[in-house]
């Protein structure tokens, strides 16, 4: 098998896996993945219901979004996971669902806060909200201008550490170095949006977690001295 099957194989099990975490209904959902030695990416196909699609329906796209492989349209989302590759070269994998918790801080448009240690497991700091889309980003090239103001929101930001963004109006992406990490991340962001809105509901007065727990908790999973887990060697 091919690289390129491999990951149309990869990609498809990622999507079917948005499913079965709940993160998607109908079609409202899309996972992608790089090959940054083609330049080439894999994309779920647009507007195709999960329970039909197989494997050889993932499309292939080169990063000016021109159809390589595939009989099908790509997702209508391909344009804004272009930019995140280009932008993010570190990233392999990126995920877009509309998933319920997440997607309501997005309509409201606020950032998921930091409040305990499993958010900051996954996430260094708050889950930011990319600011509104003006009428003319909307109104010419869409998707493309998503993919932008989700990059200007990351420009003072690590987007290793903080692999998530909440869209105005509209959902989160997350993203990481596989595909497989992607959709960890988009299942870790749905949990920990849900916990953010019982806390707030639970004491309308909760404040951000100490930076100093934050700190531990994520240091101890991520970075040259994390020691959480077995490690690579054990």
């Amino acid at each position: 098998m091919s690289y390129l099957n491999e990951l149309k194989e990869r990609v498809f099990r990622q999507n079917l896996e948005l499913v079965k975490q709940k993160l998607v209904v109908l079609t409202w959902g899309n996972v992608s993945a790089i090959d940054r030695e083609s330049g080439l990416l894999v994309i779920k196909p647009s507007g195709v219901d999960y329970s039909a699609m197989a494997a050889d329906d993932m499309v292939v796209v080169d990063l000016d979004g021109n159809r390589v492989e595939g009989r099908l349209n790509p997702s209508s989302d391909t344009p804004t996971h272009i930019e995140l590759y280009k932008a993010f070269p570190d990233i392999g994998g990126v995920v877009h669902t509309h998933s319920l918790n997440a997607t309501s801080f997005a309509q409201a448009g606020k950032s998921i806060t930091a409040y305990g240690t499993t958010h900051a497991d996954c996430f260094y700091g708050d889950v930011p909200c990319a600011r509104a889309l003006t009428k003319d980003e909307i109104e010419n090239e869409y998707e493309k201008n998503t993919g932008k103001v989700i990059i200007e929101t990351f420009m003072d930001l690590d987007y290793m550490a903080i692999p998530a963004v909440l869209v105005k109006n509209h959902g989160p992406f997350t993203w990481g170095k596989t595909p497989e990490k992607a959709v960890e991340n988009a299942v870790t962001l749905e949990a920990v949006a849900e916990m953010a809105i019982k806390t707030a509901v639970i004491n309308q007065t909760v404040q951000r977690v100490d930076q100093y727990l934050l700190d531990k908790h994520y240091f101890r999973k991520h970075g040259k001295n994390a020691y959480y887990g077995q490690g690579e060697n054990k």
